[in-house]
């Protein structure tokens, strides 16, 4: 009898080998099997309103679903014997699908959809197919009124030469009010201010949001930590505080030469700015309610008391852009249209009466505390009615 041989001792035959390779591939196999029916099974997080469908071996519950258009979210629960795809259908085409939900499982599927009706699949080919019926909603309108992208080149175009010919103007302005601030001619040099404001305000309602220029052009007092003898008080608010409170062009030369550099400032910046759409109307809102929450319940112009003439000169500003989008919006909604014409008409009709028919302007500081609430209700009433204009067209 012969010894083994030590090479093959302690080594398996090809035939287990092969076995056990066979046994691993199974378990590898039934492990991923698990893993997969496994992540089925977990709970996944459902959004609020999800549709529920549960696809059977011969139908669907409900055959006939309605949903508004726009973003829906279903959930799909196979409860046939079989693995099933779901699909939505548009005739021949598929809008969106969901494939080898397999017997007892749940999918989600999220579909942005047109109003119209759609087929729907309930699992094998051969069952009768159910309805998804679309209807129109706010959503959908705004979609379908939305116009191109193109149509907002003029408009945008166009303000941003409105914004250029005005902090031009500013820019001539200040010069002016720095020139006859010079000269000492205090008359000269009050007109030239108002000159100078009213081109601000036109502007106002994009060059507010630039911080820093804002800040150095028309820093407010109150909210400087020395008031009028702070070194930050600086800008259109320390001009009108020493042609009016102190009665005289002293001192005011350097004040007015760093007005009219930062004006400069200004229009280059407002130049390069880029706008979308939706900030024509969006900044125009924006400054009317900043108008009614702050200046015309506390009063902006504390020295010259002229704020009636500078909000009627800041409505001109907030018309511009809006007049600029007029055209398409009563096209998509005649309504809202109608209620920014109204809503600018009866603002300058409050405007109006509060100033009176003299020639002499009525100081701010005359008008009565219940008259500056409902002319802030009025500007509050404006801006709401601006805020109708981006979802008429489909920018919000």
């Amino acid at each position: 009898m012969s010894s083994p041989d030590p090479q093959r001792a302690d080594v398996p035959s090809s035939r287990l080998m092969t076995v056990a390779l066979i046994g691993a591939g199974v378990l590898a196999l039934a492990g991923g099997g698990a893993f997969y029916l496994a992540s089925q099974k977990a709970s996944r997080p459902v959004e609020a309103g999800t549709i529920a469908v549960r696809v059977g071996d011969r139908s669907c519950e409900p055959m006939d679903l309605t949903v508004l258009a726009g973003r829906s979210v279903f959930d799909i629960e196979n409860a046939s014997n079989r693995p099933i795809e779901w699909e939505i259908l548009d005739g021949v085409m598929v809008v969106e699908e969901r494939e080898n939900i397999a017997p007892g499982f749940r999918s989600l599927l999220a579909a942005r959809l047109k109003p119209g009706v759609y087929d729907i699949t309930c699992g094998l080919l051969s069952n009768p197919r159910g309805k998804l019926t679309v209807t129109a909603s706010a959503h959908s309108d705004a979609e379908k009124a939305k116009p191109p992208l193109k149509a907002f080149i003029g408009p945008l175009s166009e303000y941003k030469v409105y914004l250029a010919l005005q902090s031009g103007q500013m820019i001539r302005a200040t010069k002016v009010l720095a020139t006859t601030i010079e000269s000492g001619d205090l008359a000269a040099a009050r007109a030239a201010y108002a000159a100078a404001r009213t081109a601000y305000r036109h502007v106002e309602a994009v060059s507010g949001r630039i911080a820093d220029i804002e800040n150095a052009i028309d820093p407010v007092a109150v909210y400087l930590a020395g008031r009028e003898q702070d070194p930050a008080f600086t800008g259109f608010h320390r001009i009108e505080f020493g042609l009016w409170r102190a009665n005289s062009t002293a001192d005011l030369k350097p004040v007015a030469d760093k007005l009219a550099t930062d004006a400069a400032t200004l229009r280059d910046r407002l130049k390069a700015m880029k706008f979308e759409p939706a900030d024509l109307a969006g900044n125009a809102a924006r400054e009317a309610r900043r108008l009614a929450e702050g200046p015309v319940m506390s009063g902006d112009n504390l020295y010259a008391g002229d704020d009636l003439a500078e909000f009627a000169a800041a409505v001109d500003g907030l018309e511009k852009p809006v007049s600029l989008l007029l055209p398409l919006t009563t096209e998509a909604s005649a309504d809202a249209a109608k209620a920014v014409n109204d809503a600018f008409t009866a603002t300058r009709a409050d405007l109006g009466k509060l100033a009176g028919q003299g020639a002499a302007p009525v100081p701010y500081a005359n008008v009565s505390p219940d008259a500056r609430t409902a002319l802030a209700g009025r500007f509050v009433a404006l801006a709401d009615a601006i805020d109708r204009i981006n979802p008429a067209l489909g920018l919000e």
